[in-house]
């Protein structure tokens, strides 16, 4: 029964990948966080690989109980990489930049998070929370891919950009009173097409 329903998962994700891949039309993302819900709105006509990157993500529940560990006011909130006691979820492989979609860096939009590789996006991701045209293309220099944008929760995303925050090992923006992501999970037709799967349990934090 657990190789079966493993399969299932496996066959879900590469479905909906795919699909995600060829669609043109805005895919809705709701994030169920701990200060009410962030809804996005993402582009695949405007950045295919990302999207479809993230939407794996997150038909996989891989942001399930993940925090947003980076907080920096008037610039960013962070989240896609750890959980509520700070361990690191390993991500899947590096996605390519498209960073030159035309979208930009501005309040409210998603992107993805990086090294100083362009390539190396991975799951990580961070919402604007000002107009952040230094994280744009430069010239030749590819800046950090937009992909979508808050349609709904900004209110949310501000609050959680107002947060005391505090360092910590190797964070230096960690809030004292973290925020955990709940759920992640596409909302628009594309996903209601597909079985219905029970989510992982998380643990409490």
């Amino acid at each position: 029964m657990a190789v079966y329903r493993a399969l299932l998962v496996m066959l879900l994700c590469l479905c909906s990948s795919a699909y995600a891949a060829q669609q043109t039309t805005p895919v809705q993302v709701r994030l169920e966080t701990d200060l009410g819900n962030i809804l996005l709105e993402l582009y695949p006509d405007k950045a295919p690989k990302t999207v479809e990157n993230f939407v794996g993500y997150v038909n996989r529940y891989f942001y399930d109980g993940l925090i947003f560990h980076r907080v920096v006011k008037g610039f960013v909130i962070q989240s896609g990489g750890n959980m509520f006691d700070l361990s690191e979820k390993d991500p899947g492989e590096p996605v390519v930049n498209e960073s030159a979609n035309g979208l930009k860096n501005s309040r409210g939009t998603i992107a993805m998070a990086r090294h100083a590789d362009p390539d190396s996006a991975r799951a990580q991701f961070y919402i604007n929370l000002g107009n952040n045209t230094n994280l744009d293309p430069q010239g030749d220099k590819p800046g950090y891919t937009v992909f979508g944008r808050v349609i709904e929760g900004m209110d949310v995303v501000d609050a959680i950009g107002k947060l005391k925050t505090r360092a910590l090992e190797e964070f230096e923006h960690l809030p004292v009173k973290t925020v955990q992501i709940l759920r992640a999970r596409v909302v628009t037709p594309m996903a209601m097409d597909e079985p219905e799967l029970p989510a992982p349990e998380t643990a409490a934090p």
